[in-house]
């Protein structure tokens, strides 16, 4: 099979059907062997019966349905777990990506190397106060601190060769850092293409301003993951010991000028000092042992995804 279709979806009945008519219309014009995976994250509208009805009509289309809403980066798990084709595409179900733009990313995973290919949306259609404005922050920062040069890290329109998707795991909210997540896992062949953004035909956005805040925290997240997730003790027990010796030597200090200094002065436990250095060693002691609770965890079975699927159509795995 050439390409898989990934799309998540909450509450997108109307936009289904004319985003499958489009796609086949694409693949039938190029002769791909393809599938579309539909992946309803616990929809409450008639999403799932669109679905339905999809597959009845055309045996490519498979769908996965929650039995509650877990979240886009599960969706995305479920589906990569479930794809058989050599070029995964992901894309969004509300229209606002394009299926023409399928082609050629497909080439450029098959004929031009790349491990994975970012859609960026250099003109959008979206509110420049709401989303431009904290997008334009957010890939900044996200660039920065990841060391990957993408200007839309959130485009969900990319390309996948079927490796890529087989050896990350998305997790938590996690998925606009999946070129990151790659990187991380070895794939670093990462490119770009400016694809077409599309205003939203139907129904409205499912995601507000709090996905900039969650997405900056997930950002620290992986920061910290990527430099220090397979030896937090280089973190973690390095600023240990650091403030252990600091507190250490200020106790140590107190101590010789009690007895040598000035023996009839205050007693040591009157002084602020002493709390001050004692709370550094105490503070000191927990860091090293955060550190060597880290290394015991990552040696310990990985933790599954947690998503509980209602139903599933001509999906085999």
């Amino acid at each position: 099979m050439n390409i898989s279709v990934v799309i998540p979806l909450l509450n997108e009945e109307e936009s289904l059907k004319e985003l499958h008519d489009w796609i086949v219309s694409v693949m039938q014009s190029n002769s791909f062997s393809y599938e579309i995976l539909f992946i309803d994250d616990g929809s409450t509208d008639n999403s799932w019966k669109v679905i339905s009805l999809l597959a009845e009509s055309n045996t490519n289309v498979k769908g996965i349905r929650f039995l509650k809403n877990f979240g886009k980066s599960q969706a995305l798990h479920a589906g990569f777990a479930a794809a058989k084709g050599d070029v995964v595409i992901t894309m969004d179900a509300d229209l606002q990506d394009n299926p023409d733009e399928i082609p050629e990313l497909y080439d450029m995973i098959t004929n031009k190397g790349y491990d994975l290919v970012s859609g960026w949306k250099k003109k959008r259609f979206d509110s420049v106060i709401s989303k431009n404005l904290p997008s334009k922050l957010f890939n900044w920062a996200a660039r920065r601190t990841s060391g990957v040069k993408l200007h839309d890290f959130n485009c969900g329109l990319k390309a996948y060769a079927n490796t890529v998707v087989k050896h990350i795991d998305v997790y938590g909210e996690m998925h606009r850092y999946i070129p990151v997540l790659a990187k991380n896992a070895g794939f670093i062949n990462i490119g770009e293409k400016i694809v077409k953004h599309q205003a939203r035909k139907y129904g409205h956005t499912k995601f507000g301003m709090n996905r900039f805040i969650n997405g900056f925290l997930d950002l620290i997240t992986i920061w910290f993951v990527s430099r220090f997730g397979k030896r937090p003790m280089h973190l973690f027990g390095a600023l240990g010991v650091i403030m252990f010796i600091i507190g250490f030597g200020f106790a140590f200090y107190l101590g010789l000028d009690k007895l040598f200094f000035n023996p009839k002065g205050r007693l040591i436990t009157d002084r602020p000092q002493f709390y001050i250095a004692l709370s550094t060693m105490i503070i000191g002691s927990q860091l090293f042992i955060a550190g060597f609770l880290g290394e015991l965890i990552l040696r310990s079975q990985r933790q599954q995804q947690r998503y509980f699927i209602k139903e599933a159509l001509n999906v085999s795995e």
